[in-house]
């Protein structure tokens, strides 16, 4: 594995989704990643905390210098729940769980921003701007509605697919209402 393609290509991805997004400062981003479909295996199968630390890390870097807040959402077996700064749970007043990740029970992704963040505590649920999966791993239950899917100018990450998503607030009030 090519972990400065790795990182270079994140980079690459990371900011086309935040442009196509329109995410601003102070707003939350999630991030589900399977290092094992970036690995070329099967979700879950072949977890690399190097590459979730390449990937996790470049992400980071960008957002926060941009001021935007990064959830990474972990793997099933912790139920999707979601690894965040514990001064963004105290600002949306967010219940915190107690549980650490590692590598095969909250996965790669998680793991890395274990290490990176501060203060790293774990969220049940969250309502993000936007989000990016890294190998189908089903982020959009933690994305506001309405949802509007993004291709990203790279369509894969090593092996893994990936899509990404933003939202729009709901366009109500039927033929009479105006939007714009």
């Amino acid at each position: 594995m090519d972990f400065e393609k790795l990182k270079r290509d994140s980079q690459t991805i990371i900011e086309d989704v935040i442009e196509k997004s329109g995410i601003t400062t102070g707003q939350i981003f999630v991030l589900g990643l399977s290092s094992s479909e970036v690995n070329g295996g099967l979700i879950g199968k072949a977890s690399s905390a190097e590459i979730g630390e390449a990937i996790v890390g470049k992400i980071h870097e960008v957002l926060t210098a941009k001021g935007i807040y990064l959830a990474v959402q972990a793997c099933e077996h912790l139920n999707r729940a979601l690894l965040i700064e514990k001064e963004l749970a105290d600002k949306k007043d967010l219940e915190i769980v107690s549980v650490v990740p590692q590598l095969h029970a909250g996965g790669s992704g998680q793991v890395a921003a274990y290490k990176l963040f501060k203060n790293p505590v774990e969220v049940e649920h969250i309502v993000a701007f936007a989000g990016l999966d890294i190998g189908d791993t089903s982020i959009g239950m933690h994305v506001k509605h309405v949802q509007i899917p993004i291709r990203p100018v790279l369509r894969e990450l090593g092996s893994a697919h990936v899509t990404a998503l933003k939202s729009r607030p709901k366009l109500i009030g039927g033929e009479r209402a105006k939007y714009e």
